[in-house]
């Protein structure tokens, strides 16, 4: 793809999916219109194994934008960073199209081994605000990883994950299109079991009551036979 059919795709996803921009011009002001543009140049150069040039364009984006993209990583189509100042993207990072990153997210490893080391995401994947997803495992299509959740371990096709450690709260979300991808419809797992705890305490209460009222009638009524 040529750097002005680039340059069009960066406008009209920015646009479709940032309801702040007013006008195509306000993109070249954006972090991920900037460090997208610097990354496609990087991962060409890197490709060709001109490693420490990949690194130096990718470098001054860091500056730029505040978003560190590896020019290893493997980026498709439609890759859009939400105001993005904190995310990282490691070197052996696979993500694939129309996803959306937000502020703070981090694509990294766990620790210093070799070879694929960071994650893969599918299409259509949303991270939420702060998330990490740390390690060399797949989050599945449509997914979607709640603000601050740390992920450890796969994730199936459309499932929401949150908390820490992230887990599966719902399975089997339909496709999530562009305007439901917000960070705010997510289950909270902690609230749900405080519920579930608080329900069951009231029905062993209700139960303990009637209880002690039965044992108190039945005195009452072993006390009246003994008269």
């Amino acid at each position: 793809m040529s750097i002005i059919s680039n340059i069009k795709e960066e406008i009209q996803i920015i646009r479709e999916r940032d309801p702040a921009i007013h006008s195509s011009m306000e993109v070249f002001l954006y972090p991920s219109f900037k460090v997208m543009m610097h990354y496609r140049v990087a991962h060409k150069l890197y490709q060709k194994g001109h490693y420490f040039l990949a690194r130096w364009i990718s470098q001054r984006a860091v500056r730029k934008t505040g978003i560190e993209i590896h020019p290893g990583a493997q980026i498709g189509r439609g890759l859009f960073i939400d105001h993005g100042n904190g995310v990282i993207i490691g070197e052996t990072t696979i993500i694939g199209d129309n996803v959306t990153l937000y502020q703070g997210v981090t694509l990294g490893g766990t620790g210093k081994e070799h070879g694929k080391r960071h994650p893969t995401l599918g299409n259509n994947v949303m991270v939420s605000a702060g998330a990490k997803v740390l390690g060399s495992f797949t989050i599945g299509d449509n997914s979607k990883i709640g603000a601050g959740s740390v992920v450890l371990s796969e994730v199936p096709p459309n499932c929401t994950v949150v908390g820490v450690p992230g887990r599966v709260v719902k399975r089997d979300n339909a496709s999530l299109p562009r305007e439901t991808m917000n960070q705010t419809d997510l289950p909270d797992p902690v609230r749900e079991e405080m519920t579930s705890l608080q329900r069951a305490n009231a029905e062993l209460s209700e139960r303990l009551t009637q209880l002690e009222q039965k044992i108190k009638v039945m005195k009452q009524g072993g006390e009246t036979d003994g008269e």
